[in-house]
């Protein structure tokens, strides 16, 4: 984790967040990266969590099933060890988001793809009273 909590979180990870939210997900994987190397402990696995779950987003916009469910199946229990709320992000809902767009790709199979509900993507959230 990064060194003062008190502080709130990294620009990297508020811009990587915001970038999240707003569908850039290449944009947020290229941004948490850098964050993601030179961290460690709970921090780095919640990083790569999230760059993971962007980067099967990014394939679903791209068509491409097997390699969404592929990043999902990675970031999943990724996300799921790390303890609730570290780095200022509530986790526990980021696994559960990431879940449901995981049923909600392997019920539409490869051939439905195209029809991802995207008004149901996930966002992330900071939970302001860590910080």
């Amino acid at each position: 984790m990064s060194s003062d909590r008190q502080a709130g979180p990294p620009p990297e990870l508020r811009r990587g967040v915001d970038q999240f939210n707003r569908g850039e997900y290449f944009e947020c994987h290229e941004t948490l990266e850098a964050l993601w190397r030179r961290e460690s402990g709970p921090s780095r696995e919640l990083y790569q969590g999230i760059i993971q779950l962007a980067v099967a987003l990014h394939h679903v916009r791209g068509g491409n099933h097997k390699g969404a469910v592929s990043m999902l199946d990675k970031a999943l229990p990724r996300l799921r060890r790390v303890p609730p709320r570290p780095g200022w992000i509530d986790t526990a809902d980021v696994a559960e988001q990431a879940a449901r767009v995981r049923d909600t790709l392997k019920s539409l199979g490869p051939e439905g793809i195209q029809r991802y509900p995207w008004a149901e993507a996930p966002t992330i959230t900071f939970v302001a009273d860590e910080w």
